[in-house]
């Protein structure tokens, strides 16, 4: 499985970007995709996951009510929609995508995208 993710960029506090994430290879065994970021220094954090058909959002308290993780079909990228965002957002985004079900823990994805960079400025 291949994932690719786009869409980041530089950003002023207050402002939006989306990001995608683009599935490729043997996705058959695929249950459910998420985002997960990583600031300089910091470990890698759970930001949002879905289940690979699109249904049951799942969201990490510190972006609930801002950011917006969703899936048309399971032939569409994923998308994050982000809103409101805010200079503490500032990392790499990572999606990955693996068998089991939800889950905000990194050990629980077996495939990793690329990452891509949201800078926000304050």
């Amino acid at each position: 499985v291949q994932l690719q993710a786009s869409g980041g960029g530089l950003v002023q506090a207050g402002g939006s970007l989306r990001l995608s994430c683009a599935a490729s290879g043997g996705t058959s065994g695929i249950y459910s995709i998420g985002w997960f970021r990583q600031a300089p220094g910091n470990e890698r954090e759970f930001v949002a996951a879905i289940v690979w058909s699109g249904q049951s959002p799942y969201y990490a308290d510190s972006v609930k009510g801002r950011f917006i993780i969703s899936r048309e079909n399971a032939e569409n990228p994923v998308y994050l929609q982000m809103n409101s965002l805010k200079p503490e957002d500032t990392a790499v985004y990572y999606c990955a995508a693996g068998p089991r079900g939800l889950s905000r823990f990194p050990r629980s994805y077996e495939y990793w995208g690329q990452g891509t960079q949201v800078t926000v400025s304050s």
